[in-house]
């Protein structure tokens, strides 16, 4: 068994280790999730957490670690008479982020549920974190059915496992603590607020503490026992002041002084629903507790919010999560309670605390002071600056965008975009299985076994089953797709009111990919070339971070971003070939510049100098799209009395759709979008 590295000998990282050690005091807090850049302890501190946990009774042989002075008259090993059970140190089980259903929740017998009517149960991850620590690793990379299942589970402190009439229950009442890198994408607001306590956790810059970071972990590295056993009285005295805190916590008083500062940061700092306060009134009881006292205290509420409210503040999934302390210092003066808390500006029992800091003035807006378009030059064309780059111009306010499908069944990453074939969704039809049976189709398997019965010497009213009789269940949901922007960043674009509102309208798509589980993926072009200012990610927090400073000017190389989109595409095709793309080009259609797509083209000679020529480079990279099938939309971005109708002409050669920023609005009634034609249009 291998030597976990010692808590106490983590280096730094205040807040993290105070938000796990007071779950420790107090499970009730509700989890911690740990949000940091790769490299900073996250996964090391975790797995050092369940050392320091007492043990904790269980029923002999139970599998689901039933208590004995109070067993779960549920347990499927049950029922159990109270005793005095075994002792066994508290478990950490990890998630793996490629887990299936039936390793989580467990999984039942199908073949002998059926055939012999018992309830042949092999039991979870989630049983054997029962009074334990479930840690997943990269929570937010975690599929959209493992995390329901997760939130239900944590919610009721029970897992159901259902399978055609037969089911079984058995109590999940556990630790959940989550660690992910916010670069590789965000939570889903639902299990954000599931988790009690946020920490954000980032490298020493201090050479000093990097040094002794590096000194302790090649200790470590060179005898792991060795340098546990240098750690072992301090790790002794944390494990008993849990214990002494734990005894502690029933009487420590939450007064109605302490309540009030509660309520009131709560609804100052206008997070959603009651979980904030209920959660801030346990980790304060709690962090009371951890200082050996019995009353909370005024420095108790400050750091419990300063754990508890910076993920539970944002308003959409681009705010950074944050606190802005002087607004809570401020709170907890105004409602500071007679005889408690006067003193606020003790960091706290543990060192300083909270990782909160001033949240940025987040939200896109509109630039109230936009200059006006520039004047048309020939064929309704706006006169750039001969070139010149314009400074980034602010993201108009992003609105709720129509849905953009991919057409057909794919079979990739679970989401909320497209049509696939999927382990959850509505039943379509019936298979033979493929390895191991998980979502039996009852009626099928009945209809497969019904002729046999009399060969089989069928006597009794159950129905007999063989192995060859089984069919799994087919299913249609819902999966994620590549988005990839190809955003023309020219000179043409470059008015301020039209590049406000066309990066509004990419923001508002970029929300759209948030909540669809989708990879997201920037392609830019101006000047004479075309740029991967995003390779596709899971993170739409950086994509958007990226267009907020976009700059503008120069001609436009259509051609060039069409064919850089083309490369993406090609390389991610090798890295995740069941995720399907869906390319979304956002220009006027104009094409200006040529030259670094003529090599492609197979045409010698200079650089292109505009007219025709750029056009018609432009529809022949348009074409290697249409003869792949790749789904694709062009947002039409053209405006002003005069209007070429050049968009069209390359969603045409796309085969795809063309809308205009206005049709992109889903309260829009014109142009009405579903699926986007992606079909190739090799037969014409």
């Amino acid at each position: 068994m291998t030597t976990p590295f010692p808590f106490t000998a983590v280096v730094g990282q205040d807040d993290l280790r105070l938000a796990l050690l007071l779950n420790a005091v107090s499970p009730a807090v509700g989890g911690v999730l740990v949000r940091g850049e790769k490299g900073t302890a996250k996964s090391t501190a975790v797995r050092a957490l369940s050392a320091l946990l007492p043990e904790v009774a269980v029923v002999p042989g139970c599998r689901f670690s039933c208590d004995p002075a109070a067993p779960d008259p549920s347990c499927p090993d049950g029922p159990h008479e109270p005793g005095a059970g075994d002792r066994r140190p508290a478990r950490m089980v990890e998630l793996p982020v490629g887990a299936s259903e039936d390793r989580l929740v467990g999984a039942l017998d199908i073949e002998r549920a059926l055939a012999e009517g018992v309830k042949a149960f092999e039991p979870g991850l989630l049983a054997d974190a029962h009074r334990g620590i479930l840690y997943v690793d990269e929570v937010n990379l975690l599929h959209d059915h493992l995390v329901d299942l997760l939130l239900d589970a944590a919610a009721m402190g029970a897992s159901y496992v259902e399978r055609e009439g037969v089911s079984v229950r058995h109590a999940a009442r556990f630790l959940l603590v989550g660690t992910m890198n916010p670069e590789e994408g965000e939570l889903r607001p639902q299990l954000l607020d599931r988790f009690g306590l946020t920490v954000e956790v980032a490298a020493s810059r201090e050479p000093d503490e990097r040094v002794e970071v590096v000194r302790r972990r090649l200790a470590y590295d060179d005898d792991p026992g060795v340098f546990a056993a240098r750690w072992a009285e301090e790790e002794t005295a944390v494990r008993q002041r849990i214990v002494a805190a734990r005894k502690l916590l029933p009487g420590v008083r939450l007064g109605d002084g302490a309540l009030r500062q509660i309520a009131a940061t709560c609804a100052a700092f206008e997070v959603d629903g009651m979980r904030a306060d209920i959660v801030m009134a346990r980790t304060a009881t709690a962090l009371a507790a951890w200082a050996g006292r019995t009353d909370v205290l005024a420095e108790d509420v400050r750091q419990a919010a300063l754990l508890a409210l910076p993920h539970r503040r944002r308003r959409n999934p681009f705010d950074a999560p944050g606190l802005d302390e002087d607004k809570l210092d401020e709170t907890l003066e105004q409602f500071s309670g007679e005889g408690e808390g006067e003193d606020d500006d003790d960091p706290g029992p543990d060192g300083p605390g909270g990782g909160g800091q001033p949240a940025p003035d987040s939200g896109p807006q509109g630039d109230g002071g936009a200059a006006p378009e520039p004047e048309a030059g020939e064929g309704g064309q706006p006169q750039s600056s001969g070139g010149q780059e314009q400074p980034a111009a602010r993201a108009a306010e992003p609105f709720r965008a129509k849905v953009l499908t991919v057409p057909g069944l794919g079979e990739g990453a679970a989401g909320r975009r497209s049509r696939a074939r999927t382990e959850h969704g509505r039943t379509t039809g019936a298979r033979r299985p493929r390895g191991a049976l998980t979502k039996l189709h009852l009626a099928a398997t009945v209809r497969a076994a019904a002729p046999h019965q009399r060969a089989r010497g069928r006597s009794g009213p159950g129905l007999v089953v063989r192995r060859d009789d089984l069919r799994q269940a087919t299913r249609e949901g819902r999966e994620g797709n590549l988005v990839l922007f190809v955003v023309d960043a020219s000179g043409s674009m470059a008015a301020r009111q039209r590049m406000s509102a066309v990066k509004g309208a990419v923001l508002s798509l970029l929300l759209d990919a948030y909540q669809r589980r989708d990879k997201v993926g920037l392609v830019t072009f101006r000047g004479s070339a075309a740029d991967v200012a995003l390779p596709p990610t899971s993170s739409v927090d950086a994509a958007a971070v990226r267009l907020e400073s976009l700059p503008t000017g120069g001609r436009t190389p259509l051609a060039a971003g069409l064919l850089k989109a083309h490369e993406v595409l090609q390389v991610e095709r090798l890295r995740d070939p069941a995720r399907r793309p869906l390319v979304v080009v956002v220009t006027d259609g104009r094409a200006t510049d040529g030259g670094a797509a003529r090599s492609v083209s197979g045409r010698g000679g200079g650089r292109a100098t505009g007219g025709t020529e750029p056009v018609a480079l432009a529809g022949r990279a348009a074409r290697l799209f249409a003869a792949e099938g790749v789904a694709s939309v062009v947002v039409d971005c053209e405006s002003g009395p005069v209007r070429l109708g050049l968009a069209g002409q390359l969603a045409d050669g796309l085969g795809g759709t063309a809308v205009t920023l206005d049709e992109l609005r889903a309260d829009s009634i014109a142009g009405l979008v579903r699926d986007v034609q992606g079909t190739s249009r090799r037969a014409a």
